[in-house]
């Protein structure tokens, strides 16, 4: 008896998933079975209900742009997923189309004819956000404090005294650098 292997290709789009079941243990040709879907989390939900329905264990997906984010985190766990390279699926000049695009993609996966991406699992990829994000904070500050000091210096004040006095309250220089109680005042007369 033969048991089927079920493989999804996914064509994602900004606000169009274009996807495509078959299946890969089946003699001669692939026969392909169709659906469009929306990229709301109500229709990744109905995607999901549908892969599971149809009992797919992988599934690959194609996109130049970080839209497979969101179906990638619905569908993780569920089966066996890859991302693939976009100009790997490459079709020649003319013979572009959604669903044909995904079909061509499920085509060479079985193939092995596609280029996948790494992508590292979820606590990873946590790990990696909080990582720029951190990083991005500190460069907002840098820039924040630059701007700050300009601004002060086009005013013609006593910039350096502005800039550490506005500075060091904005992140809490009060509580720090502010303890003998002098005002403020007082330097923004120099």
């Amino acid at each position: 008896m033969e048991t089927a292997y079920k493989v999804a290709g996914i064509d994602v789009h900004k606000w169009m998933l274009a996807v495509v079941i078959t299946d890969a243990a089946a003699e001669g040709e692939f026969r392909f079975e169709r659906r469009k879907f929306g990229t709301l989390a109500s229709d990744l939900q109905k995607l999901a209900e549908w892969l599971a329905a149809e009992q797919v264990r992988e599934a690959v997906m194609e996109s130049t742009a970080p839209y497979w984010k969101p179906v990638w985190r619905q569908w993780e766990g569920e089966c066996r997923l890859e991302l693939a390279q976009a100009q790997s699926n490459r079709a020649r000049r003319g013979r572009k189309g959604d669903f044909r695009d995904a079909e061509r993609l499920v085509r060479r996966h079985v193939a092995g004819e596609l280029i996948l991406s790494f992508v590292a699992d979820q606590e990873q990829r946590l790990w990696r956000t909080l990582t720029r994000s951190k990083q991005q904070l500190r460069r907002d500050r840098v820039r924040w404090q630059s701007q700050l000091e300009a601004l002060l210096e086009i005013a013609g004040s006593n910039w350096r005294a502005g800039s550490a006095i506005c500075w060091g309250l904005a992140v809490g220089g009060c509580s720090r650098g502010w303890r003998k109680g002098r005002p403020i005042r007082r330097f923004w007369r120099r």
